[in-house]
């Protein structure tokens, strides 16, 4: 049976320490630097991604494979998760530090109790890209107040249109009709461009890929495949269940053909393809065949409040920590920016056959 990362493993207790320290020195700092920061490689912070819960309804076999995550599996008590105002005020400091869009992750971030109050929240926080993403499970109940409360956009999760193999992929026997209602839902209620993420593993999906082309083809709904990614610990990566970018864009092309479009912006995960015909488009996300690290602008913050300055890291920055004793925002500031500027994360462009086998942070904990 596989294992999460152990929480009591002393080299990463020292190493947790050793973060936590640099955050409370940096925190202090008398004299922080006025300039928005920018990492070791140029990039500068523009992304944020906040994970709400840590439970998901699905036991997807790529993110919370059944067999780790079964009845008994300890997930986080309330109390360890931040408050929707303990959200909202890091947020706030992140927005001041250059970040202008942020997603809410899980975990499925509609299981939260009354998520649509902090999405309330974060929109008061002004010119920033607010957006979601769900299995959509509850997302035909939820979109209209999802909305209401601010809600710009939202990305839904669908490995395939038949049945059987959704299922398989969802490993609870939830139907795929459901969350073409809630796409149908969202669509209605005015969350759009509405983004559709397929994650293709060669032995489970790669049928799927052309039937999901051809439901969306001519939509106005923008279909994404994403390739199977060494993510966490727990979810069997191995190379030879890669469908690469390449090949999915050819097998769509053989149906539909396809021209390649440019990036809308700067960092953009997705590389664009758009068909011929006017029908749309598709995106590839290539983070094992074709690395974009160098244009990553994105962090993560967990569940619990730590920042994450890479998806694949083995480590975070407990910032929970500052927000729940007497540290202003300009201080929690100081110590995000100082984090950023030390961020050296590059781990898709150094992937070997041995760094899956490395313990990293579960997709779960921080979102995808």
């Amino acid at each position: 049976m596989s294992t999460i990362i152990p929480l009591t493993d002393v080299r990463g207790a020292r190493q947790a320490s050793a973060l936590d320290a640099f955050v409370r020195e940096a925190a202090r700092s008398a004299n922080p630097d006025p300039a928005l920061p920018v990492d070791t490689l140029g990039r500068q912070l523009q992304d944020l991604r906040i994970s709400v819960t840590d439970r998901c309804n699905f036991r997807c076999v790529y993110c919370m494979p059944k067999d780790v995550y079964g009845r008994d599996f300890p997930f986080l008590a309330h109390s360890e998760l931040l408050s929707f105002e303990e959200i909202a005020r890091i947020a706030g400091v992140f927005v001041r530090q250059g970040v202008r869009k942020i997603r809410l992750t899980g975990g499925e971030p509609l299981l939260r109790r009354n998520v649509e109050r902090l999405v309330e929240m974060l929109a008061r926080l002004g010119d920033v890209d607010l957006t979601l993403t769900t299995n959509g499970a509850l997302l035909a109940r939820k979109a209209r107040s999802l909305r209401d409360a601010g809600l710009r956009r939202v990305t839904v999760s669908l490995d395939a249109l038949d049945d059987p193999t959704f299922r398989a992929m969802n490993d609870v026997d939830f139907p795929v009709q459901r969350v073409l209602e809630g796409i149908d839902a969202a669509q209605a209620a005015g969350l759009a461009p509405i983004k559709i993420n397929a994650v293709i593993k060669r032995g489970m999906n790669e049928h799927a890929i052309v039937p999901l082309a051809r439901h969306f083809h001519g939509s106005g709904h923008i279909l994404r495949f994403i390739e199977f990614m060494d993510v966490g610990h727990t979810n069997g990566w191995q190379m030879e269940h890669v469908v690469s970018a390449a090949e999915i864009v050819a097998t769509v092309s053989r149906e539909f053909p396809l021209e390649p479009a440019e990036p809308n912006y700067s960092g953009e995960v997705a590389e664009r393809w758009r068909y011929r015909d006017d029908g749309g488009e598709i995106g590839v996300i290539a983070s094992v065949t074709q690395a974009f690290c160098r244009d990553c602008t994105r962090a993560r913050l967990s569940t619990e409040g730590k920042l994450y300055t890479c998806l694949f890291a083995n480590a975070g920055y407990d910032l929970r920590a500052l927000l729940r004793e007497d540290f202003s925002d300009d201080q929690i500031g100081n110590a995000i920016a100082a984090i950023w500027r030390r961020r050296a994360d590059r781990y898709s462009e150094m992937r070997s056959a041995e760094t899956p086998r490395s313990q990293k942070i579960e997709m779960s904990y921080i979102g995808g």
